[in-house]
């Protein structure tokens, strides 16, 4: 059994407050992830996506890092930072959003959770976004404080998520709306419950507020989870992306805009408020874009893995765009993937050349998200 010291980059890599707990639960393999291990090998991961859907799975994503935004002008701060409207955000909600920069680049899509009147969270993808929002703050004339705050979330997900919840907390907590939050306590231990999670299923985060208990609420929640069949586990890419969801540095990055994603929603060109991208995003809706992300089946074998690589995609000779990510999804018998072509190809049913590590092969531009489109599994 491996054992924690079996994994090392050195101590510039920050290890969660779960770290030993996975390792002990049969942890095999870690990446980094906003400068801290992550967990990607929890064995087979075709089994962790059964175990999720079926189930329930529970994951260390201490690597979302919160970056924490409070003081007299928290609000109209936070605002600066994204094109999604938030004058709507109600104390004990939260929603996901885009970061932009001047240019309309996606630099983030966190979750933003607001806490208190002038308290928010802003919940990373992974990317240096604490060093953004200080950055900014210098000139704003805001009156704000924004710092990392000691907590660390756990995702509980999967059908049996709530069942689970239930055995920790009570029957009250099944009153949790789809994208709020509760804070609680469970044995004493300091929690930010949310009905949220990076999974398309239904499922729960709990951001611990103090790290020195994170072996202590792991071991609590895995006992808790056993009736249930609940299973250690990993964020899982085949369910991610049937569902459509984007890792950021794979589906996106700071030269993606949100046009090019078809993540209209999450702008809105006609609030009040001057947030960091406003001119560049009004511009690029009016020129249009030039690429837009797709779904894509591949025809062949099933594959092995997720890619490793950007795959080119062709049509009549020429390069029109990459395959972002990909998988083989057992449950639709079906390689799928998210890609990014040129808006001249982008229409439903077209065929298309994909050069995987295989070599080349056929593949159809379709709809997406792959499965359950309208999140009714999450929201349920």
């Amino acid at each position: 059994m491996a054992k924690a010291d079996d994994f090392g980059f050195g101590t510039q890599i920050r290890k969660s407050p779960y770290f030993d707990a996975t390792v002990r639960w049969g942890a095999k393999g870690f990446s980094v992830y906003n400068h801290m291990y992550i967990p990607r090998d929890f064995g087979d991961p075709e089994q962790n996506f059964w175990n999720l859907i079926n189930d329930a799975i529970l994951c260390d994503v201490a690597v979302e890092r919160q970056v924490e935004i409070t003081g007299p002008d928290a609000a109209k701060f936070v605002q600066t930072l994204t094109p999604r409207d938030l004058s709507k955000l109600a104390v004990g909600q939260c929603k996901y959003v885009l970061i932009t920069n001047a240019e309309g680049g996606i630099l983030n899509d966190p979750i933003l959770l607001r806490l208190a009147e002038n308290h928010f969270w802003i919940s990373l993808a992974d990317s240096d976004i604490l060093l953004w929002a200080q950055g900014v703050a210098v000139h704003s004339g805001m009156d704000v404080t924004i710092r990392e705050p000691d907590v660390s979330p756990l995702q509980l997900q999967g059908p049996k998520s709530g069942e689970v919840m239930k055995a920790l907390f009570g029957e009250s907590i099944m009153d949790l709306r789809y994208y709020w939050l509760r804070e609680v306590e469970l044995d004493g231990i300091p929690l930010i419950v949310s009905r949220t999670g990076w999974s398309s299923e239904l499922g729960y985060e709990l951001y611990l507020r103090d790290g020195s208990r994170g072996d202590e609420l792991w071991e609590r929640i895995m006992a808790a989870g056993q009736p249930f069949g609940l299973k250690p586990g990993h964020t899982s890419s085949i369910r991610r992306i049937e569902g459509g969801m984007l890792s950021y540095h794979a589906d996106a990055d700071i030269n993606t805009n949100p046009f090019e994603l078809g993540l209209d929603r999450l702008v809105n060109l006609d609030i009040e408020a001057d947030f960091i991208g406003k001119a560049a995003l009004r511009r690029i809706k009016e020129e249009g874009v030039s690429r837009k992300q797709v779904g894509l089946v591949i025809d062949g074998s099933p594959l092995k893995g997720p890619n490793t690589t950007f795959w080119p995609i062709n049509k009549d000779g020429a390069t029109i765009g990459k395959v972002t990510s990909a998988v083989y999804s057992p449950r639709l018998e079906q390689n799928i993937a998210l890609a990014m072509v040129s808006a001249d190809f982008a229409e439903i049913d077209t065929e298309v050349e994909v050069v995987t590590a295989a070599g080349p092969t056929r593949a159809t531009i379709v709809e997406r998200p792959f499965y359950d489109p309208k999140k009714t599994l999450a929201a349920a």
